[in-house]
């Protein structure tokens, strides 16, 4: 499905991966967002808990439609970038934000030897984040990397206000050099199957 603008309104229905009427996604929503009286504390309190509680795992591949669905996430705890994008999404939309995945290209100059092997590359095609609507404007947020994984290998953790962007850091806590953000390829309804 081609991108549809910046109507909000837009991404509020489920779609085939972000299944935010998934039983499962709305009793998740509902209890990650229930003590919260505005839209920015229930966006940041999905954030953190896609961010923290699914654990980044860039071995966990599957690109199936089955296994890309928000409702696997949860299952499966564990997930790279883009089904993470997609499961924020999904929690977004369904506690009444709306909510889009949005697709880079990015170099990530820490990669282990073992995942440039196995991509044959360093540059991470489709790198998912996810866009969500909060106080009249689209803000970005990559709830990727999990706290205990950024702690291990010194990375800076993203953090997310739910008003500013939160996209990858260019540095890791060394100075070392970390993410570079080589494409936008835009932001989309559900997952660009198509591209």
């Amino acid at each position: 499905m081609p991108p549809l603008g910046d109507d909000p309104q837009n991404y509020l229905p489920p779609g085939p991966c972000i299944d935010s009427d998934h039983p499962q996604v709305v009793t998740l929503a509902a209890s990650l967002t229930r003590t919260h009286s505005n839209e920015i504390d229930n966006a940041v309190a999905l954030y953190y808990w896609v961010r923290d509680a699914i654990r980044y795992n860039p071995y966990a591949l599957d690109t199936t439609r089955d296994a890309l669905r928000a409702s696997a996430t949860i299952a499966a705890g564990e997930a790279w970038c883009v089904p993470k994008a997609v499961l924020l999404a999904a929690l977004c939309r369904a506690s009444g934000s709306p909510a889009r995945p949005g697709i880079a290209d990015v170099r990530n100059h820490l990669s282990t030897a073992r995942l440039r092997a196995q991509m044959n590359s360093d540059v991470f095609h489709f790198h998912g984040y996810c866009s969500i609507f909060i106080g009249g404007q689209w803000v970005k947020a990559t709830p990727a990397f999990n706290i205990e994984l950024c702690s291990k290998f010194g990375l800076q953790p993203l953090e997310f206000d739910g008003m500013n962007d939160s996209l990858y850091h260019e540095f890791d806590c060394a100075g070392n050099r970390h993410m570079e953000y080589i494409r936008e390829r835009g932001e989309y309804f559900d997952v660009p199957f198509e591209e």
